[in-house]
C-alpha cells in the first residue's frame, strides 16, 4: 500500500495532467491569471478570482468542473440568477454532455444527482440547512458572481453558504474586480482555510471610451506623453469643446464643420485623419445635428452610426423599460434593418418555433408581434418586464450573432454572458425603486465591461451619448475610477436562526455568526476606529489647553454657553414634538363618518371614511374624503395643528373610493349636510411647556454672566478654541459608540432574533432548541419568512381552495413600487379578504415586537396582484388578468414564479395534509401557460 506521501504526489501528477488536457480543449492559450487560480485548484486549495467582465474567470470554475468529472467527484456551480444558471447549463451540458449535468433553480429540476449541477446560490443554501446527503460527496463550489454578496437584498445568501459548507470542499468564488480582493480573501482563508487569492485588472480586449455629442464622437481621453496606451489621462479638449458649441446652438460653426482633431485613436483603433467627425471612405463627411433631446443624438441616429462604422453588435443600456421598448418602435419606425432579408426571416422562424409553448391568445397582451418584428429586423429589448422566453430568445440570437443590438436595462449586466463589440450608455442616471441616482463607477464598469468579445474583437468600445447636462468630467471620473470596495450584506434571519440552532445549538450558531464577513470587516474597522480615538484624545488635550483662562475654568464656562445653545434647540424641537404627537393622538381618535376641518396646506372639510391604521415607517392616519373628492391619507404633516370631529355623516353601505361617481356625490353631501358650526378649538400643552422653557432658560444666563470667565478680555478666543474642543469631543464620543456597537454587532442580532423566536413559540422555552412551530419555519426562505410562519400556523389559511391560496401568498411575494402601493387592494373573495386581515393584523403585531427588541422590521405585505393572480389561478387568459393592470406580462410572470416557490414551501411546512394537498394543486393552477413556457424539460 503506498504512503500518504506517494498518494499526493500522483494526485499532483494527475492533477498536472489533468490541467494539460484542459487547456488543449481551448484554441487560445490561456491568460497568466487564469493558470493561476487552475494551479490552485489542482494543489487543493480555494481560489478567490477577481478579475473584470469579460476576462474570463469564468475558465477556472470550469476546471473545478472538469477535474470533478475526471476524478469522479461532485461538483456544484452557482449563480446569482435563474437566467445565468440556464446559460451555464447549456453550456456544461455542450460540454460535457447531458448525462453528466444538472440543474436546479427552485422550479425546475434537471437530472439532480448528475456529478455536475448548476443551481442558484439559494438553492445551495436550502440544501446544507435541510442536511442534504448529496453535499456528503461534494467535491467543488463555484460561486460566480460571488461579488453579490455585496447585494442588501440577498447577498447574505453566499456568506451563509461559504460558512456552513464542509470545509473539505474546495471553494472557487470568481468575482468582478474589487479593491479589497486580499481582505475578502483573508476572511475566506480564515472561515475556509488554504486559500489563493488571484487579481487581475487587465482586460484581454483593450476598452476605449467615447462621447458622441450630436451625430459626432469624441474620445473621451487623449494620450499625453509618456501615459501607457489607452491609460486615462486627460479629458479630450475637443470634446469640451464641441459640447460646449453645443450648449451655445453654434452648431454651424466653421471649425466644427471641418471637426476639431481628436488627438487619439479612432474607434477602430487606427490614427484619426480628421478630428471629431470620422473618416468615410475618404470624404471627410462631418455628420452634425441630433434629434432627441438636449441636442443629443437620437436612438436611430447612434444605431445607424455604428452600424456605419462597423462597431454593431451592440448593447444600448437605457434605465427604463419603457425606454427599451421605445427604441425598438423608434427603429422599426424609421425602417432600420441590421441583418439580411434572408437572417431576418431565419430568426423570425426561431421565435415562432420557441413560442409555440404560448397560447394564440395571449399573444397580442405579450408584445409578441413587435417583438417578432425587431427580432427579424435584427433588433431586441431585453429587460425584467419582458417575459423569460423572449428574454431567453434574445440572449441566444445576440449570443449567435443572429441579432445585431439589444435595448436593455442594467439586468442584463448581471451575471448574462452577452458581450459586445460596443456598449453605449444614455444616461448616467437611474431610478433605484426610491429615487433617481447617478450610477456609480463599479456600476459603470459593469456596464462598459460588456464591450469587446474575446477572440473576436481586436478592442471594444465604450459611447456615452451626450444630452444638455452631462458633465464630460463626470463622465471621466467614472471611466478612470478604480477603487470598488466590496462590502458585506450579512445580517441573520428568522429562518437562518432556527436552521442553526436545530443544527448546531444556539451557543454555537452565534460563534459561527461571529465568522461571517460583516463581522470580519466590522472588527477590522474596530482597529482603525479605535487608533482615530487615541489621536483625536491626543487633539482634545491640546484644544484644552488653548482655552485654559487665568480668570476661571474656562471649560465650565464654555459648558455653560453650549447648555443654553442646546436647551434653545430643545425648547424648539420639543415645541413642534409636542404639536406633532398632539396632532397623532386628535388622528388616532377619529372615527368613521366624523367630519373634520382640516388647517394647513390642503386646508377645508373632509369626511373620515376609513380608521386610522399604521403603515410601515409611518405615523397612523385615517383615509378621508375631502369636500373637493379627493380620497387621501391624512398624515400629521397635512395638518397645522389638531383636529376635532364636529359632525357625523352616514357613509353608504358598499361605498367605493376608486368610483369617482360615489366620490363626488358623497364630497357633494359633505359640502350640504356638513354643520355650519366651526371645529372646536383644541387645547396644547405647547405654550405651558414653553413658559417653563423661559424661566430655565434664564436662570442658566444669569450663571452664564455671573462665571468669572464671562469678564475675560480673551473670552471670544478662548470660546473659539473651545467650540473646536466641543466639536471634536462629539466626533470622539460617536466613534467610541460605533467600537462598542460594532464589537459582537452580528451576534448580538442574532441573540435577539432568538428571544423573539422563544417568545412567539419557535423556540423552546430556554431558547435552546428548535420547537414544532420553528420546524415550519425553517422550510421557508421567503423574505418575510415569520410573517409566513405566523399566517401558516394562524389557521386562515386552511379555509382557502388552490385559486385562493395563490391570492394571499401573492401578498408576501410582491413588492410594489412606493407610489404603487394600495392600502385597499381588490381582493376576490370573502376568504381572500379574511386571510388578507389577518395578515395585516399578524404583521402589525410583529412590526410591534420587532420594535421592541431593535430589530430590522418585517415588510408589509402587499395585495395589490392579488385579484390577478387569483383570476389567473383560476384558469383565466392573460389579456384577462392584466386587463386594466399596470402589470407586464414579463413582471406577472416573474412573480407568479416566485408565488410558485414560496407555495412549494407553504406544501413542505403546512401543519396539516389539507393544506399541503392545497398548496400542492394552488403550485399547479399557476404554473401554467406563460409561466412554465421557459422551464426546461
Amino acid at each position: 500500500m503506498s504512503s500518504p506521501a506517494e498518494r499526493y504526489a500522483a494526485s499532483r501528477r494527475k492533477g498536472r495532467g489533468e490541467l494539460a488536457a484542459f487547456t488543449a480543449t481551448y484554441d487560445f492559450d490561456l491568460d497568466r491569471f487564469q493558470l493561476d487560480g487552475c494551479e490552485a485548484i489542482e494543489a487543493g486549495n480555494g481560489v478567490l478570482v477577481a478579475a473584470p467582465t469579460g476576462a474570463g474567470k469564468t475558465v477556472v470554475g470550469e476546471f473545478a468542473v472538469h477535474l470533478a468529472l475526471a476524478r469522479g467527484q461532485k461538483a456544484f456551480y452557482t449563480t446569482p440568477i435563474k437566467a445565468l444558471s440556464n446559460q451555464k447549463y447549456h453550456e456544461l451540458v455542450a460540454t460535457h454532455g447531458h448525462d453528466n449535468v444538472g440543474l436546479l433553480t427552485g422550479d425546475v429540476s434537471v437530472n439532480g444527482e448528475a456529478p455536475v449541477v448548476v443551481m442558484t446560490t439559494e438553492v445551495l443554501r436550502n440544501m446544507i440547512y435541510a442536511g442534504s446527503t448529496t453535499l456528503d460527496t461534494l467535491a467543488f463550489v463555484v460561486m460566480d458572481e460571488v461579488h453579490y454578496l455585496a447585494d442588501r437584498f440577498r447577498g447574505a445568501v453566499w456568506e451563509e453558504v461559504i460558512i456552513h459548507l464542509p470545509r473539505s470542499v474546495q471553494v472557487i468564488s470568481l468575482s468582478a474586480t474589487v479593491s479589497n480582493a486580499e481582505e475578502f480573501g483573508d476572511w475566506l482563508a480564515e472561515v475556509r482555510g488554504g486559500t489563493e487569492v488571484v487579481v487581475t485588472e487587465e482586460r484581454p480586449v483593450p476598452l476605449w471610451q467615447h462621447m458622441q455629442v450630436g451625430r459626432d464622437v469624441h474620445d473621451l481621453f487623449v494620450d499625453e506623453e509618456g501615459a501607457s496606451a489607452g491609460a486615462p489621462t486627460k479629458v479630450n479638449p475637443e470634446l469640451l469643446h464641441a459640447i460646449r458649441e453645443k450648449v451655445r446652438g453654434t452648431e454651424d460653426d466653421p471649425r466644427l464643420q471641418r471637426g476639431g482633431g481628436r488627438g487619439g485613436r479612432d474607434r477602430r483603433g487606427g490614427r484619426e485623419r480628421r478630428g471629431g467627425g470620422r473618416n468615410q471612405g475618404g470624404q471627410g463627411r462631418q455628420r452634425g445635428g441630433g434629434g432627441r433631446f438636449g441636442g443629443a443624438a437620437s436612438r436611430t441616429e447612434v444605431i445607424r452610426e455604428l452600424d456605419r462604422d462597423g462597431l454593431l453588435p451592440a448593447i444600448t443600456f437605457i434605465f427604463s423599460r419603457a425606454g427599451c421598448d421605445g427604441a425598438v418602435t423608434q427603429l422599426l419606425a424609421n425602417d432600420v434593418r441590421l441583418v439580411s432579408e434572408r437572417e431576418g426571416e431565419r430568426n423570425r422562424r426561431t421565435v415562432e418555433e420557441r413560442a409555440a409553448v404560448l397560447e394564440g391568445e395571449d399573444l397580442d397582451v405579450l408584445g409578441y408581434h413587435q417583438f417578432v418584428a425587431g427580432i427579424a429586423a435584427g433588433f431586441a429589448a431585453h429587460h425584467a418586464g419582458m417575459l423569460p422566453l423572449f428574454r431567453e430568445i434574445v440572449e441566444e440570437l445576440f449570443t449567435a450573432g443572429r441579432i445585431r443590438a439589444v435595448f436593455a436595462t442594467e439586468t442584463l449586466a448581471l451575471g448574462i454572458n452577452m458581450p459586445a463589440r460596443t456598449v453605449v450608455l444614455e444616461k448616467l442616471v437611474k431610478f433605484n425603486g426610491e429615487s433617481h441616482v447617478e450610477i456609480t463607477p463599479a456600476e459603470y464598469t459593469q456596464l462598459t465591461g460588456r464591450a469587446g468579445r474575446r477572440g473576436i474583437d481586436v478592442e471594444g468600445h465604450a459611447l456615452v451619448v451626450w444630452s444638455r447636462g452631462l458633465d464630460p468630467m463626470a463622465v471621466a471620473g467614472l471611466a478612470s475610477t478604480r477603487t470598488y470596495p466590496l462590502h458585506s450584506s450579512f445580517k441573520p434571519t428568522y429562518n437562518m436562526a432556527v436552521n442553526l440552532v436545530a443544527q448546531v445549538g444556539r451557543q454555537t450558531a452565534k460563534e459561527v455568526l461571529e465568522t461571517s464577513f460583516a463581522q470580519f470587516q466590522a472588527d477590522r474597522a474596530v482597529v482603525g476606529l479605535a487608533t482615530k480615538v487615541r489621536e483625536q484624545q491626543d487633539s482634545l488635550d491640546a484644544y484644552a489647553e488653548a482655552m485654559h483662562c487665568h480668570l476661571g475654568d474656562f471649560r465650565e464656562y464654555a459648558a455653560l454657553r453650549r447648555r443654553i445653545t442646546d436647551v434653545e434647540k430643545e425648547g424648539k424641537r420639543r415645541r413642534g414634538a409636542n404639536r406633532r404627537a398632539e396632532i397623532a393622538v386628535s388622528l388616532e381618535a377619529l372615527r368613521v363618518g366624523d367630519v373634520i376641518r382640516i388647517g394647513g396646506r390642503r386646508s377645508g372639510l373632509a369626511l373620515v371614511i376609513a380608521p386610522p391604521r399604521s403603515y410601515k415607517g409611518e405615523e397612523s392616519a385615517p383615509t378621508v374624503l375631502t369636500e373637493h373628492k379627493q380620497v387621501r391619507r391624512l398624515v400629521p404633516a397635512d395638518l397645522d395643528g389638531p383636529v376635532a370631529a364636529f359632525g357625523k355623516l352616514t357613509i353608504p353601505r358598499g361605498f367605493n373610493p376608486k368610483s369617482t361617481k360615489q366620490r363626488t356625490d358623497l364630497a357633494t353631501t359633505l359640502r350640504i349636510k356638513a354643520p355650519d358650526e366651526q371645529a372646536p378649538s383644541v387645547r396644547t400643552r405647547a405654550t405651558e411647556a414653553a413658559k417653563g422653557e423661559d424661566e430655565h432658560l434664564a436662570q442658566l444666563r444669569r450663571q452664564l454672566k455671573e462665571h468669572p470667565c464671562h469678564q475675560c478680555p480673551e473670552r471670544e478666543v478662548h470660546a473659539r478654541w473651545a467650540q473646536r474642543w466641543w466639536k471634536l469631543k462629539r466626533e470622539t464620543s460617536s466613534l467610541q459608540r460605533k467600537v462598542e456597537h460594532r464589537t459582537n454587532s452580528v451576534a448580538q442580532t442574532f441573540e435577539r432574533i432568538c428571544v423573539v423566536l422563544t417568545r412567539l413559540g419557535y423556540l423552546d422555552d430556554e431558547g435552546e432548541s428548535v420547537s414544532e412551530l420553528g420546524g415550519r419555519l425553517r422550510r421557508l426562505y421567503t423574505e418575510k419568512d415569520l410573517l409566513a410562519a405566523e399566517c401558516l400556523g394562524g389557521g386562515a389559511w386552511s379555509r382557502l381552495d388552490p385559486a385562493e391560496l395563490a391570492a394571499v401568498v401573492s401578498m408576501l411575494v410582491h413588492e410594489p413600487r412606493r407610489e404603487e402601493h394600495d392600502p385597499f387592494p381588490r381582493l376576490p373573495t370573502d376568504g381572500v379578504s379574511d386571510a388578507w386581515q389577518d395578515m395585516l393584523q399578524r404583521w402589525s403585531e410583529l412590526e410591534d415586537l420587532e420594535s421592541e427588541h431593535a430589530l430590522p422590521q418585517t415588510g408589509e405585505p402587499d395585495g395589490g396582484i392579488a385579484w390577478a393572480v387569483h383570476r389567473w389561478a383560476s384558469g383565466r387568459r392573460l389579456d384577462e388578468v392584466l386587463s386594466g393592470s399596470d402589470l407586464t406580462a414579463g413582471d406577472f410572470v416573474r412573480r407568479c414564479k416566485q408565488i410558485v416557490d414560496l407555495l412549494g414551501q407553504v406544501a413542505d411546512a403546512a401543519p396539516e395534509p389539507h393544506l399541503r394537498t392545497v398548496a400542492r394543486k394552488s403550485v399547479d393552477k399557476v404554473r401554467r401557460g406563460v409561466v412554465a413556457a421557459d422551464r426546461l424539460d
